[in-house]
């Protein structure tokens, strides 16, 4: 199912919702939605090819981690279907990513360089890039339309903006670093440092707060290698991360941001942009990666048997 849409199956029943995003395919049976995370990689805000296991290892760090926070704050997980496939509670979606960063790196260093403020925060003076905050920074942005970069937002321009009500909003904060600090602490356990991560939340029907989307994945989230962050600090120098840049690189140096035709992707960079994901997966969950998806016409009949209850 990594290469292949859900538009394209057969045999759905009549009237059920598909919708089709960048990486995730999504069947809307009402109270609750069947997402597939696919094989499909997008950069510069173009879908460009597919990375063999790329779905199911974001599919599955995500569900590992949604299990090990589900004590913190509600999850949208309902079942795992495959290992790309979950059904998940419907939600309504806030209007903003929830970024936690522990550590001046990034876009927060950029901003800091030019003297402007990170998502309204005014930091002190006298940090050096990637020092650790005295404690992790909530640091939102807001969700834009396709083609429509996300833009940081203030904590004060998001109450101004009635976009959450302050309780709302204390309480995205709270459940945010709880489980910031959790992924922290599993992380620190297997050698990583988890620098930022962004969050999604979405509130029920009865208004209860869920954790939404991805969670912890090295799609949504910055990881150095413990071992290397103190003696690169201390010379200038950036830690070894997980590396989730190479396929923007190397469309860089063809050339290619985003306008005009794309390169063709040669076999050899989407194996080696899928090793990148599988180092990925096992720094992450501790574990030797071994694939366990079925072939896409089994995974196909394992979404259409599960929707055969709705006919």
């Amino acid at each position: 199912m990594g290469d292949r849409c859900l538009e394209q199956l057969e045999g759905l029943p009549p009237g059920i919702p598909i919708f089709r995003g960048k990486v995730r395919d999504i069947i809307d049976v009402g109270d609750r939605l069947l997402i597939t995370t696919t094989d499909r990689i997008s950069a510069f805000d173009r879908v460009l090819t597919t990375i063999p296991h790329k779905g199911e290892i974001l599919n599955r760090i995500s569900c590992s981690w949604f299990s090990q926070v589900s004590d913190l704050v509600p999850v949208h997980i309902l079942e795992e279907l495959s290992p790309r496939t979950v059904v998940v509670r419907k939600t309504r979606v806030l209007p903003l990513e929830v970024v936690v960063r522990g550590y001046l790196t990034g876009s927060a260093y950029r901003a800091y360089q030019e003297g402007k403020p990170v998502s309204g925060i005014h930091l002190p003076k006298g940090m050096k890039k990637n020092e650790p905050f005295p404690r992790p920074l909530i640091t939102p942005s807001t969700k834009e339309s396709v083609g429509i970069h996300d833009e940081p937002i203030s904590e004060e321009e998001i109450l101004h903006r009635k976009i959450l009500s302050p309780s709302l909003w204390e309480q995205v904060k709270d459940k945010a670093l709880a489980v910031f600090r959790r992924g922290t602490e599993i992380a620190r356990k297997r050698g990583l440092i988890l620098v930022d991560t962004k969050y999604e939340f979405g509130l029920s029907e009865d208004g209860t707060l869920y954790l939404v989307d991805e969670l912890h994945t090295p799609d949504s989230s910055r990881y150095w290698y413990l071992s290397s962050y103190e003696e690169a600090f201390a010379s200038g120098k950036d830690p070894r991360q997980l590396d989730k840049e190479y396929f923007r690189a190397w469309l860089l140096s063809k050339g290619f941001q985003g306008n005009g035709p794309a390169p063709s992707i040669p076999v050899e960079v989407r194996r080696a942009v899928s090793e990148r994901y599988i180092e990925a997966f096992e720094a992450i969950e501790g574990v030797p990666f071994y694939p366990l998806a079925e072939n896409p016409e089994a995974e196909t009949q394992i979404v259409l048997s599960y929707l055969e209850r709705f006919r």
